[in-house]
């Protein structure tokens, strides 16, 4: 079995009645869980919905770095959320993100990303990260908050570089492999990076609908297309796939362990 930990069943890619074909898909291809991310206000209602109507599906709610300065939220707020609803099991995704010019400052940014990690530490929910042009930010901030006080967390999509990689593990984090391993020569760098990284720190993921694994690039990503991530982890490993499976598998319920099988 696996699951895919992370996507974005509430994105217009997946209309309503696409929902439930997507789902029934990754069921059929062995994906048994699934955690849908409302990375906003505007998602929230949506992620509820579809994380209540189906049993194998969780959720998690955070504000994306690309919407510093412009949503104001507390960590008051972000418990309530979380905490109401047991179908909600990680905070994020939340972390920070250079890559469009327009991003908002690193103070703006960092304040926003602060704010998630007190939210993870109080709570005991694992953090989920989305770190884009900002390696080093990224690691300077998780370390420093660390030293006031542990939490858990993931880097969820990574593609970050190898320094990233290592120093988030020594801060016991989780990694999350996405379908850009499967890009061929545009992802050698980061193939060699996740052969490095231990089975009992790994977790797979679509990110869908985007970032559609080969050899399903170009359409919509769905969480059964994460068998793709995960057979190229198998081969990055030299395991075999049930090997990923077992591991990734085991180390989300680890780190997600407000869900429930």
């Amino acid at each position: 079995m696996l699951v895919d930990s992370h996507c974005h069943l509430n994105y217009t890619d997946f209309p309503d009645e696409d929902v439930e074909k997507a789902i029934k898909n990754a069921e059929n291809n062995g994906v048994g869980y699934i955690l849908t991310v409302a990375a906003d206000y505007d998602s929230l209602p949506d992620v509820t919905k579809i994380s209540s109507e189906y049993a194998n599906v969780f959720a998690a709610f955070g504000i994306h770095p690309e919407y510093a300065g412009k949503v104001r939220i507390t960590e008051e707020e972000i418990k309530e959320i979380l905490i109401d609803n047991p179908k909600f099991i990680g905070v994020g995704e939340c972390g920070m993100d250079f890559y469009y010019d327009n991003a908002a400052d690193l103070k703006t940014q960092t304040d926003l990303f602060v704010t998630h990690i007190n939210v993870a530490r109080e709570t005991g929910l694992p953090l989920i990260i989305h770190s884009r042009n900002a390696d080093k930010e990224t690691i300077d901030i998780l370390s420093s908050e660390m030293k006031n006080g542990e939490f858990k967390a993931e880097l969820h999509c990574f593609c970050g570089n190898r320094e990233m990689a290592f120093s988030a593990l020594d801060l016991g984090l989780y990694i999350s492999a996405s379908g850009i391993i499967t890009f061929g020569k545009k992802s050698l760098d980061l193939c060699d990076i996740f052969k490095d990284i231990p089975l009992d720190r790994l977790l797979v993921e679509t990110d869908s609908p985007y970032l559609a694994p080969t050899p399903k690039r170009g359409r919509r990503n769905e969480p059964a297309y994460v068998r793709h991530t995960a057979e190229k982890l198998a081969e990055l490993k030299g395991v075999d796939v049930e090997a990923i499976e077992e591991y990734t598998s085991n180390n989300f319920f680890k780190l997600f362990d407000k869900a429930k099988k």
